[in-house]
């Protein structure tokens, strides 16, 4: 505060935290000041004493202090300082009788005064005279630690600290302490074990009692699941009888093990004379007698055992020895049980079930006790207790079902969303809950209305047989994880809603399911079951609670525990009658008590002798209100010895104060008998002098004295924020009366839900629900509002300022609520009931009401009641506003509470043209005619205009035809005679006519199936439909339709014209093709455009893009296929609605196809896949498709009968020429018809048997031929039979001469001119290429446009792999990077551009998304489809190497085009080479002319391709030369065994070239006779790198560095320049080749040969081939002599 107000802060301590005291209520009373240098901002009386807290944290003493040794005298009249604690910080005070107690800053508690009871905590003294530490400390944490506590309060001999945990620590004497003792005093803090584990929120001591505000919610980190055993004893809370029609469902238990205290209804049969007979008694004496159970020691929970636990059995006859308080059996009241109480019903059915049947239920749960004997409960504690040691469970609170039962039904098992209630495990719970969630359906979003009719009160014991101990174990166990949480949901309007939903759904519902069939769904099973969320949750975490619990415990002679006895309580107890009565602050005189609630009401009980409690009821041992006129809103107590003091609003601006109890006399001496005397309040009075203090903060009471703190009203700001929490306050008074005076008493009413109707009741309940929201949230603030006003008063901590969304949110669908009612014409409908209930003037919602209009009808009175919350809307905004006027404008504040009034301002404008747009429209549905209305009306559709006035008319309408539009806010409605059609607002679009030169005001409007025109009567008109259609469009796409309300700053700034692009969700209904299929995507002017996802009603989908109305784009679309029970499934490129481009298709028999499509059919290359899932045999396609069917060339492997065929096709059948081999190694080539071989051609068998001529079926011979056997014989003539049989024939049988070599010349077989033309191969695959360049044929086109069309792939696949960053690797991502950059140049290609272009293809081919990387992706799938697997046969190697060269050829047609600069094959480059020195490892330059000067399309291209044909190609060379390779590799073994001076000697080396050293693992060594692989090691290494490398052009320069070392080896040994002749070179390199060992070198020298780049033959390259060659010639004939 002080930072905030500008002026007046010199003379600071004149205007805020003045204190004034005085005595009684007498008019002659003036209260004095106390006069002090700074503001006081708390204040504590003790008897005769009083404790000040200033600002700064000083504490100040006044009044007798007995205990101060160096006073004068012991009645100090001026404030003194206790300068013992002006080193601390002090944020809290508190007086007891004769003792004092603060809290510093960072928990620390100090004590003084009076201690011979031990209320200061410190041992030994009698007397404290300063204030004095008192350590708290936690034994349990090890090492100890200190408790920080948060506040303390006194009381006569004891004293009680909350702790920042929210737990409450006790010292001191007497049974109000709740501790479990009977030593006393305590001396050392102890930890009051019976509350812990709640969160308590505040704590009171009068003389000898004890109070606790304890919230019921328990905090979020230990969520608890709720019960569905007993804690104690373990045996079910709830109960099913089986009735012949119906369930009873009961939870009467009541624990015979007698510590369930704290749930229990503690209460004598006859009031304060407990039954002492039956406290003796152990056991029962008869069935129906509940079981006694007694106060005492409860474990806290089965997770922590307390410190010095009594097993459960014994504390029911004992007794603590030191209270002396008679203890008293807790008899259950039966009664309790019968009637429906106001805490809902216990029982489910349609009925009220009749006590008997009840009591007989709690007997038999009496009698049935589940343990044996007393031992085994001792036993089984004990078990519990050491599980959960070891287990080092949180501490969950205390006895199990209490807390959560007993707060008020509504709370029981609803939950938070997020936070699912846990299903029980034992079957009878799952039952329960399977029967909720059966219900589910019927009792709509209210599922937990339900949950809570059936949501047990009191429980009543019944045994499951079976249910093992262990079983309970191990559901404790598994109850720990899986535990629920309590909603913090508002009680009574939650009450309703149970009340409600019960009237509404469940007499029909629960009373017909039969026992069976709950028996029959308690399967037990563990999962969770999310309730519909109760209430707001409680993650308004800066709000204050309103679920709370007041407990009490010490001395009760004078009633003042509230417990309806005059019992003493050695340990906390709940008061049960004020459970959801929203308690917010307890206050304790000497033996009075005091508790103010939310709705700003004071209950009281206890000791009345003086009037204290402001009433004259009885019982006074329970609470009662204390009797104020309307009007008086409560928001401040305090209690002294025999009085009360309340701070309160009344109608003036400032607070009044109210006295109730004992007139003090201004005379000191009275005696003791006067006083007994004295007059005294029968209810409290007004102080009259409470005008002249200004404006009251707080309250507090203490002795016979009387304190308030009060402010000045500086620049209106304490007046602003008086007036602001108290217009919250009445707000909330106002919201609680309409929920207790009208719905309360509605929902009562048995005929409410038939008055209703089906849909209005499900609205109205939606409306409570809303409401009780708003009434919580409201609640929730007024109490925030006033400990703000008490306390901090930093405007930076007003919850209306930081979470004003959750006000207006709240409030937007608390007014949607209402308005669906009133559309639907609910308040109508409540008006008979509300005669019903109210009478025929229904005086109570007059009033209510605040109507000042008379003679309105009673269900606009009830419309305008439902509405008031906006009104407080303005009122907030009025507030906040005048609050901001006590700023600097220029401030933060100003502008934080300017920014925040302008919301509430414009919500509630925003609201008011809401309820306007409501009544509008339920105006409107009066006056249409009805057949219409039941199907266009619905709860959350506003009328927006209509043209009934002729003002908008169809073009080229029929005479007599009746045209009516109608625009509401979600759809535009065309209706006619007796039709109507509705057009939905999202996918609608309208745009003006020109009048220009058509002079009529026209709007074509346009929807995806219809587009039509409207004619306005006049410009005015047509503006304002335009209007009003794209504004109703705007809205309806920006989500603010219906519920979602979002706050109106949205709704003002709206753009004039709605996007034309949109996504929306649309059913067609006519349109052929989509016929009742369902879109919902991207629109663009009333086509789909864009993504989305069409389903039809026979289960087809597409996903994918849109253009203009038709699938276009990449799409997924998958068919159901019913007869296979599978579906078709699409997923590729489509165009124009139809299948297009590259797509996968699965189709539901198994097959897949992967390839081209256009039309919807097959076409272009692709490859099908079929088999593996299907019983037919599995095959694959791989080749040209032409509409569907296989035609063109393509290759078929038949994997079961184990042939490939590569071939032509037409229309599915093998037709023109073709190949086929088999797994037995069978050969043919020829000529097929009709998928058989039919016409010439050529057989050969594995062993070279060969047949030449005519067939007619598949292996069939049938006419002339030659058949050549593999010695060269052969048969000329007719043959017919199928090959592998028996052939018959006529012909001549030749054996060739051996000297007739002309003839067999002419035999020879030439394979390979029956097969396809390798140029005929793979046409469409290279098509597709030319046509992804923009070509409609090879060679065809512009070269820019095929650059632009692989910008656009390769962008387009960029943007795809930024939506999907899995797709694509890194490097992947790099090289497309890198190809955005197009190598562009001009005029001859030079070697430096040649490189460039050759780097750009290696990337290009890199990546499938490039379209020469997609090509030659392709090609390498098809080459190996060909030729990998039972196409591994040598007899296709020429087509192999044909086929690779084709691709060449072909794919450099490609790149000439792309680089049209680029010379033709065998072209040289422009300039000369530069050169390049250093680019081979001897460093010496070679003379021969490099082979990059000269352009190939091998030199470009095989690098790229070759490694990725390799395998196959290599293998196929492998099985050609697989003799020759044999025997040459024989004779390599066999050489290699010599030592290498005898190999060199053998292979006729020259003696100047054998080696004399040589280096091994860098030693020099002598060569000897013995050495062996050591000579020419280099060279021999460097040579076997061949095999390694893939192009040719690689292989040889392998070839011609070997070469090199070998010259290095043998410069070095001759130490002089010398030129090889050939004859000196062939042995040495015949000797590095021998010593290579390489395997395939036949395999590599015919690779080589045949691919070898052409303009190489001849240079250097050439000759060291040719070498090579030789060598390998020469070893095959090497004869060993």
């Amino acid at each position: 505060m002080e930072k905030q107000i500008s002026c007046g802060e010199e003379d600071g301590s004149g205007e805020k935290g003045l204190l004034h005291t005085w005595r009684g209520y007498s008019y002659s009373t003036t209260p004095e000041r106390l006069l002090l240098s700074r503001p006081v901002l708390q204040a504590a009386l003790g008897a005769r004493h009083g404790v000040l807290l200033v600002e700064g944290g000083q504490v100040y003493s006044f009044g007798e202090l007995p205990w101060k040794q160096n006073q004068p005298s012991s009645v100090v009249t001026e404030p003194i300082l206790e300068a013992v604690l002006s080193e601390q910080r002090v944020v809290f005070v508190a007086a007891g009788f004769a003792h004092s107690g603060v809290v510093t800053e960072d928990g620390g508690v100090h004590m003084w005064g009076e201690n011979a009871h031990g209320q200061c905590g410190l041992s030994g003294l009698s007397f404290i005279p300063n204030p004095t530490p008192v350590g708290v400390l936690d034994p349990e944490a090890t090492p100890p630690q200190t408790v920080k506590i948060l506040e303390v309060a006194c009381g006569d001999q004891h004293t009680l600290a909350l702790s920042a945990k929210h737990e409450v620590w006790a010292w001191g004497s007497g049974c109000q302490l709740g501790l479990n003792t009977s030593t006393f005093p305590v001396w050392k803090p102890q930890k009051v074990e019976h509350l812990a584990g709640r969160h308590v929120l505040q704590v009171a001591c009068g003389a000898a009692h004890s109070l606790a505000l304890v919230r019921c919610l328990l905090p979020p980190q230990e969520p608890r699941k709720p019960q569905d055993k007993c804690g104690q004893c373990h045996q079910l809370l709830y109960t099913m009888t089986d009735k012949e029609d119906h369930v009873i469902i009961s939870d009467g238990h009541h624990c015979p093990l007698g510590v369930e205290l704290d749930c229990s209804e503690t209460r004598s049969a006859s009031e304060g004379s407990p039954d002492q007979s039956s406290r003796g008694k152990q056991g029962k004496s008869s069935p129906t007698e509940p079981v006694t159970s007694m106060p005492s020691q409860i474990p806290k929970s089965p997770s922590t055992p307390p410190p010095e636990s009594t097993p459960a059995s014994e504390p029911q006859n004992q007794v603590p020895a030191s209270s002396q308080e008679p203890v008293e059996p807790a008899i259950e009241d039966s009664a309790e049980l019968d009637g429906p109480t106001t805490n809902g019903e216990v029982c489910v059915e349609a009925a009220e079930t009749s006590t008997p049947e009840l009591d007989s239920c709690r007997a038999t749960g009496g009698k049935s006790s589940p343990y044996p004997d007393e031992q085994a409960v001792k036993a089984y504690l004990k078990r519990l207790s050491d599980h959960a040691l070891a287990e080092h469970t949180t501490k969950t609170p205390s006895t199990l079902h209490s807390a959560q039962l007993s707060s008020d039904h509504a709370d029981h098992f609803t939950s938070d969303p997020l936070i699912p209630v846990a299903q029980s495990v034992t079957p009878m719970g799952s039952a329960l809950n399977n029967l909720v969630v059966s219900c589910a359906s019927a009792v709509g979003e209210r599922v937990v209305s339900t949950y809570e009719a059936l949501s047990l009160r009191k429980v009543i014991g019944y045994w499951v047989p079976g249910e093992g101990r262990e079983r309970v174990e191990e559901r404790l166990r598994l109850e720990e994880p899986m535990q629920g949480k309590k909603s913090s949901s508002l009680g009574d309007i939650r009450e309703e809603e149970a009340e409600l939903s019960r009237r509404l759904s469940l007499p029909g519902l629960l009373s017909q399911v039969s026992p069976r069939l709950l028996r029959r769904t308690s399967r037990p099973r563990a999962r969770a079951i999310p309730l519909a969320a109760g209430g707001i949750p409680e993650a308004d975490a800066h709000l204050p609670s309103l679920q709370t619990e007041v407990w009490s415990w010490g001395c009760g002679q004078e009633g003042q525990l509230g417990h309806g006895d005059l019992l003493s309580r050695p340990q906390p107890v709940c008061v049960k009658s004020l459970n959801g009565k929203e308690v917010l602050r307890v206050a304790a005189g000497a033996h009075h008590s005091l508790a103010l609630t939310a709705q700003s009401q004071v209950f009281s009980w206890g000791c009345n002798a003086s009037g204290q409690l402001g009433h004259m009821e009885t019982p006074i041992t329970l609470p009662h209100l204390t009797k104020l006129s309307d009007g008086i809103r409560v928001w401040d107590i305090g209690a002294g010895q025999q009085h009360t003091l309340l701070l309160a609003d009344g109608d003036c601006i400032q607070p009044i104060l109210y006295y109730s109890g004992q007139q003090v006399k201004e005379v000191m001496e009275q005696t003791e008998e006067e006083e007994q005397t004295a007059e005294y309040t029968q209810q409290p009075v007004l102080l009259p002098f409470c005008m002249n203090l200004g404006y009251v903060s707080s309250v507090c009471a203490g002795g016979r004295t009387c304190a308030a703190l009060t402010d000045r009203n500086v620049m209106g700001f304490i007046a602003s924020l008086h007036e602001l929490a108290a217009a919250e306050r009445k707000y909330y008074c106002k919201l609680s009366s309409i929920n207790g005076l009208l719905l309360q008493p509605l929902l009562k009413l048995d005929s409410l839900s038939s008055a209703l109707g089906q849909s209005s009741a499900g609205l109205l309940q939606n409306l409570i629900g809303r409401l009780g929201r708003l009434s919580q949230l409201t609640g929730q603030n007024s109490a925030s509002l006033t400990s703000f006003l008490q306390r901090s008063r930093d405007i930076r901590g007003l919850v209306i300022l930081d979470d004003a969304h959750l006000f207006l949110d709240t409030y937007t669908e608390y007014c949607s609520a209402v308005g669906d009612l009133l559309v639907m014409g609910g308040f109508q409908a409540l008006v008979k009931p509300c005669h019903d209930v109210f009478g025929k003037g229904a005086e109570v919602i007059q009033k209510l009401s605040e109507c000042s209009e008379e003679g309105l009808p009673l269900a606009d009175v009830l419309a305008h009641l439902f509405y008031l919350p906006i009104k407080h809307l303005h009122e907030y905004g009025r507030l906040l506003l005048k609050l901001a006027t006590c700023y600097e404008v220029s401030s933060v504040d100003y502008q934080k509470l300017q920014d925040a009034c302008a919301k509430y301002e414009s919500m509630a404008l925003h609201l008011k043209r809401r309820r306007k747009e409501a009544e509008y429209t339920l105006h409107f549905w009066k006056s249409f005619p009805g057949k219409m209305t039941d199907s266009l009306r619905k709860p959350s559709r506003r009328l927006i205009c209509e043209s009934s006035n002729k003002a908008l008319t169809l073009q080229n309408a029929g005479r007599f035809s009746v045209n009516w539009f109608i625009l509401f806010n979600d759809a535009l409605v065309h209706a006619q005679f007796s039709t109507h059609h509705v057009f939905p607002l999202a996918t609608l679009w309208v745009e003006p006519i020109s009048e220009e030169n058509t002079g009529i005001y026209g709007l074509k409007v346009t929807s995806p199936e219809e587009s039509f025109t409207l004619l306005a009567s006049s410009p005015a008109e047509k503006a304002k439909w335009l209007r009003s259609i794209n504004q109703a469009v705007e809205q309806a796409l920006s989500g603010l339709l219906g519920h979602d309300g979002i706050p109106p700053s949205t709704g003002v700034t709206q753009r004039a014209d709605p996007p034309i692009s949109r996504t929306a969700s649309y059913t067609f209904y006519k349109d052929s093709r989509l016929k009742e299929a369902t879109y919902e995507g991207r629109w663009v002017s009333g086509k789909p455009h864009g993504r989305g996802v069409v389903k039809w009603p026979d289960g087809r989908m597409y996903t994918g893009t849109f253009k203009n109305g038709f699938e276009d784009g990449f799409g997924d679309y998958v068919v159901p296929n019913k007869t296979l029970n599978s579906c078709d499934h699409y997923q590729g490129q489509w165009k124009d609605g139809k299948m297009h481009g590259f797509g996968t298709f699965r189709y539901a028999s198994g097959e897949i196809y992967e390839g081209s499509f256009q039309d919807n059919m097959r076409h272009g290359h692709g490859m099908l896949r079929s088999g593996k899932l299907n019983s037919t045999s599995p095959s694959v396609f791989i080749g040209q498709w032409q509409y569907d069917k296989k035609t063109g060339y393509g290759v078929f492997d038949d994997i079961t009968r184990g042939e490939k065929y590569m071939g032509m096709w037409l229309d599915d059948l093998r037709q023109g020429n073709g190949v086929v081999v088999t797994q037995f190694g069978l050969y043919y080539e020829g000529a097929f018809s009709s998928n058989k071989m039919m016409g010439t051609g050529v057989l050969l068998s594995e062993d070279d048997t060969t047949f030449e001529g005519d067939f007619s079926e598949d292996w069939t011979l049938n006419g002339k031929g030659v058949l050549t056997m593999p010695n060269g014989d052969y048969i000329e003539g007719s043959f017919s039979g199928v090959w592998g049989t028996g052939l018959k024939m006529s012909g001549s049988y030749y054996k060739p001469s051996l000297y007739d070599s002309d003839k067999e010349k002419a035999h020879a077989l030439k394979l390979g001119r029956l097969a396809v033309h390798s140029e005929e191969k793979w046409k469409a695959v290279f098509l597709e290429c030319w046509n992804r360049l923009g070509c409609d044929s090879p060679g065809q086109g512009q070269t820019t446009t095929a650059w632009d069309n692989i910008a656009v792939a390769l962008t387009a696949n960029r943007r795809q792999q930024r939506d999907s960053p899995e797709l694509l690797s890194r490097s992947h991502h790099k090289t497309l990077e890198s190809l955005e950059f197009i190598p562009q140049q001009v005029g001859p290609v030079t070697l430096e551009v040649y490189h460039t272009i050759r780097r750009y293809l290696v990337k290009a081919c890199d990546t499938p998304l490039h379209p020469l990387g997609r090509l030659v992706e392709t090609l390498v799938s098809v080459y190996r489809m060909t030729y990998v697997g039972v196409g591994a046969n040598r007899r296709l190697l020429p087509q192999a190497v044909n086929e690779i060269k084709s691709y060449l050829c072909r794919i450099f047609q490609l790149v000439r085009f792309l680089f049209p600069d680029l010379p033709e094959e065998g072209g040289s480059l422009a300039d000369p080479p530069k050169e390049k020195g250093g680019s081979d490892p001897a460093g010496k330059q070679l003379e021969s002319p490099k082979p990059g000067c000269v352009v190939s399309s091998s030199a470009l291209l095989l690098p790229v391709l070759l490694p990725r044909l390799y395998p196959p190609l290599f293998t196929l060379y492998a099985l050609e030369k697989e003799k020759e390779d044999d025997v040459y590799w024989e004779c390599v073994l066999r050489l290699n065994k010599q030592p290498d001076l005898a190999l060199l000697a053998f292979l006729g080396v020259q003696q100047k070239f054998w080696p004399v050293t040589v280096t091994v693992h860098g030693e020099k060594q002598q060569v000897l006779s013995s050495t062996k692989d050591s000579c020419f090691a280099s060279a021999v290494e460097t040579l076997q790198q061949i095999s390694t490398t893939f192009t040719p052009s690689d292989k040889l320069q392998v070839i011609q560095l070997t070469f090199e070392e070998i010259t290095q080896e043998v410069l070095a040994l001759l130490k002089q320049d010398f030129l090889w002749s050939m004859d000196d070179l062939f042995p040495v390199f015949l000797f590095v080749v021998l010593r290579a060992r390489i395997r395939n070198l036949g395999s590599e020298v015919s690779l080589i040969e045949d691919l070898m780049d052409p303009c190489v033959q001849h240079g250097e390259h050439g000759i060291m081939f040719t070498t090579l060659k030789a060598c390998y010639y020469q070893i095959q004939h090497e004869k060993i002599t």
